[in-house]
């Protein structure tokens, strides 16, 4: 319905909008049309049908506002045939809305009262601009019945009415949102009972900038200074120009043109500037919270798209001192083996004990790596280790335990671990996201894994729906092992949802594992439809098919079949051999598919079961520098990229609190993005700069690195 809109506004082919809008209608996923119906769209990627799918809800929404526009003002008796035209030529919503506010229901204004005060027939002559408007004209609208007792009375009246249709004048309402939008100044002023209390905001206590300049950022920050009652704020363009706008609108003759005018700076004033000085902010708003949201999601996909360590045998470590260190033991497939409690960091005694237990659990449970919580004692904990003087085979790695408190708390750890306490949960958590941080971290509400900026601010619904679609990507283009995956992964997976993953995880403990992807059908309400959705995402890499373990998806396996005896061996030899590589792809293009498809297909028989994500590399921070105050100027540090800002980026330097680099300190030429130079995970070298211990700032930078 909406093809041709959609592709003008995108700049894209209307056969790929159509066909993407037509595998939506029937069911298909972002990731499967991205990934397996690259023919269908002509390879349209996955932020183009997200971008379709989002433009083309916003015209449904659109179109279902206008009908009820339409059907409101007809049961008013009020419709005629040129408000209709201008009904249906509306191309926003803001549009539509401006249409409509005339023919709304009010709560009792003043030009209410005056109406009921028989005062619009003097409205009216004054704003025909035909009569001029006296005191002997006006004297007929006096009633002190209605409290109408004295010309002053009636023609404040008339004027209200005036001043409210001012208002309700979509052209007007049109010509000074433009305004609003394209020339506010935006102030805001500490209020001065509360200085020591905004502290917080003291960046923001005295500012006046044009409004379009600002960084969403600092809007939000402003923003949410003045909802918090600290700061008072101020968005208008010039007055004398937005009054300007309205009298050109409205006075087109010199009789009662001061009336008017009268009526203009009211209107301005007392309804116009507080209604768009309000919408101006929603724009900003929206404006400012898609862009930190964006934000947002690219720090949520590099954190959790992080190079995992892979199948190896874990310790891990959630530091404390008063209630200590909560250690487990975990094989490589994240399944926990021992836990205790130990106390390193409590006096030379329990330390001992605790060297005792450590090298002890290292070799009965043949331990590869050790995983340490960066919360409170995680240097100290992480120092204790280094001293034990372990074998060099064995990793030492401090992990981002961001949320995971949030999640050893939640429904998913108690149903996964009921055994067990919170604390033994967290520890669990932390060694898991060293083996594999992506199927860690879907178990845990995206906004809690410590990325974002101003997530609190930002509208709910806009961030859900994003980090919903970002984790979703994620999880779709790393794939999914069938036999090791939570339901909570595997409800991520194309075509899946919690229902379909719960039974995939109850079938699979109640028949044991997949030996291939064939067998999903036997799972209870996995249809054909869902099936062609998850089966190209999910891996079984000990499966009797080898194709199993790879991105093909079962739909194409007789294609490659087909390659493999033509060129005489059979599936297992054509591709340990690599014979892939010598086929002619142009013979095998048909109706159903072409060379995207069948070019994608080598690429995965090249590593069968790869993983798209990074090499796994340990980051070691400098030692006996555990907390801020050990910090002095010039200090070289190791660190890791924890956060990207509109502004710089922060960077965990092993002291509890992370140092900011500006975005004028990531590199020594200009840019406009950090984005562009930096990712979360990244492992860099800066320098300090400054520190405000009061404040809790940390300023590094990372020019000559």
């Amino acid at each position: 319905m909406f093809q041709f809109k959609i592709a003008s506004t995108l700049n894209l082919n209307t056969n790929q909008v159509a066909a993407a809008l037509e595998l939506f209608e029937a069911g298909s996923t972002i990731p499967f049309i991205a990934r397996y119906r690259k023919e269908k769209t002509g390879v349209l990627d996955e932020v183009q049908l997200e971008n379709i799918f989002k433009l083309n809800k916003e015209l449904i929404e659109l179109e279902k506002r206008r009908t009820f526009i339409i059907e409101n003002i007809s049961s008013q008796k009020k419709m005629t045939a040129e408000l209709e035209k201008q009904i249906n030529a509306a191309i926003d919503l803001q549009e539509l809305e401006d249409i409509y506010l005339p023919f709304k229901q009010k709560r009792k204004t003043r030009a209410a009262k005056a109406i009921e005060q028989g005062l619009e027939p003097l409205a009216n002559i004054i704003l025909q601009q035909k009569v001029s408007v006296n005191n002997e004209l006006v004297q007929k609208y006096i009633n002190k019945q209605k409290e109408v007792n004295t010309i002053e009375d009636a023609l404040n009246g008339a004027l209200d009415i005036i001043a409210e249709r001012i208002n309700e004048n979509a052209v007007v309402r049109s010509s000074l949102r433009k305004l609003f939008f394209e020339k506010s100044i935006i102030t805001a002023k500490v209020i001065k009972t509360k200085q020591e209390e905004a502290i917080k905001f003291k960046d923001y206590f005295s500012v006046e900038e044009a409004l379009y300049k600002m960084r969403p950022h600092r809007f939000l920050a402003i923003l949410r200074g003045h909802n918090e009652g600290f700061l008072k704020l101020n968005i208008s363009p010039n007055e004398e120009i937005s009054l300007g706008i309205i009298n050109r609108n409205i006075i087109h003759a010199a009789t009662n043109s001061h009336l008017i005018k009268q009526a203009t700076e009211d209107a301005y004033k007392r309804l116009l500037k507080p209604s768009l000085e309000n919408e101006t902010i929603q724009f900003f708003k929206l404006k400012a919270d898609i862009e930190s949201i964006d934000v947002f999601a690219s720090n949520a996909k590099q954190l959790l798209l992080a190079a995992p360590m892979g199948n190896k045998n874990v310790m891990a470590i959630d530091p404390g001192f008063r209630t200590g260190c909560k250690v487990v033991c975990l094989d490589g497939n994240g399944k926990i083996l021992n836990n205790e409690t130990l106390f390193p960091l409590n006096g030379k005694d329990e330390a001992i004990k605790a060297k005792a237990k450590i090298y002890n659990k290292l070799q009965v449970f043949k331990i590869e790596a050790i995983a340490i919580g960066n919360g409170t004692g995680g240097r100290e904990t992480e120092q204790f280790i280094r001293n034990m003087k372990l074998p060099k085979e064995i990793v030492l790695v401090m992990v981002n335990e961001s949320g995971a408190s949030i999640y050893s708390a939640s429904s998913v750890a108690r149903e996964e671990f009921p055994e067990y306490d919170i604390t033994v949960r967290s520890a669990i958590s932390i060694g898991r996201r060293l083996i594999d941080p992506l199927a860690e971290l879907v178990k845990i509400d995206p906004k809690s894994i410590g990325v974002g900026q101003y997530q609190h601010d930002v509208d709910a619904h806009l961030l859900n729906e994003k980090l919903s679609f970002t984790v979703s990507n994620c999880v779709n283009n790393v794939g999914v092992n069938l036999n090791t995956a939570s339901k909570e992964l595997l409800a991520y997976v194309s075509g899946i949802g919690q229902t379909l993953a719960k039974n995939i995880v109850d079938f699979r403990n109640q028949n044991g594992k997949f030996s291939s992807r064939e067998k999903l059908i036997d799972v209870p309400r996995m249809g054909f439809s869902s099936f062609t959705q998850c089966a190209g995402f999910l891996r079984i890499p000990d499966a009797i098919n080898i194709l199993d373990n790879t991105g093909v998806h079962p739909e194409r396996y007789a294609v490659i079949k087909k390659m493999a005896k033509d060129t005489g061996c059979d599936l297992e030899s054509f591709i340990s051999n690599k014979k892939f590589l010598q086929v002619d792809l142009n013979n095998y293009v048909n109706d159903e598919f072409g060379l995207p498809t069948l070019t994608d297909i080598i690429e995965e028989l090249k590593k069968p079961g790869r993983d798209p994500r990074k090499q796994f590399k340990v980051v070691q921070f400098n030692e006996n520098v555990t907390k801020p105050e050990h910090l002095i100027k010039e200090m070289v540090m190791n660190g890791v990229v924890t956060n990207i800002t509109a502004f710089g980026c922060f960077v965990d330097i092993g002291v509890h609190q992370d140092g900011l680099v500006h975005i004028s300190q990531i590199t020594d030429g200009f840019i406009d993005d950090p984005a562009k130079i930096v990712s979360v995970g990244q492992a860099v070298r800066v320098k300090v700069v400054e520190v405000e211990l009061e404040r809790k700032r940390i300023q590094l930078t990372m020019k000559g690195f």
